[in-house]
């Protein structure tokens, strides 16, 4: 399972480092699917980008990789306004099918999940339904 976690997080890593690149050297994607009622875009599309470098490159790096875990995963939950406006407005996405831009959000979802499991997860967490009820000691027979 360890050997999965390793892989998963490093998928995880690539994925947002990949975006957080893009975020910074080509933004104009990311300025396109932000929802015109949000502030700042290019500021916010500037920090989402420094942001995703810096978690992507904490979760490589034991000592940092929860910490990172955690605001890889609040960033997710917060870009998630962008995701919806795509999918409710597919016909300013035109290279995008409506059925992709509508499993972007489960595929959060998946992401955040895996976010999870990979690097915020304790792995030495034991599955509640693997933990034995304490032995009860038996009553005392004298009174």
């Amino acid at each position: 399972m360890k050997n999965f976690r390793t892989i998963a997080r490093t998928v995880v890593a690539l994925l947002f480092f990949t975006s957080g690149l893009g975020h910074l050297f080509a933004p104009g994607f990311f300025l396109a699917i932000m929802p015109p009622e949000l502030p700042l875009h290019h500021e916010a599309v500037f920090v989402s980008g420094v942001f995703e470098l810096l978690g992507a490159v904490g979760l490589m790096i034991p000592s940092l990789r929860r910490a990172a875990a955690f605001g890889l995963f609040l960033l997710t939950i917060l870009v998630t306004p962008a995701n919806i406006y795509m999918w409710r407005h597919p016909e300013l996405f035109p290279q995008f099918s409506s059925t992709m831009l509508f499993w972007r959000l489960p595929a959060q979802a998946f992401l955040l999940a895996l976010i999870y499991w990979s690097a915020i997860r304790r792995a030495d967490a034991v599955p509640s339904e693997t933990i034995q009820p304490a032995a009860r000691k038996p009553a005392s027979l004298s009174s």
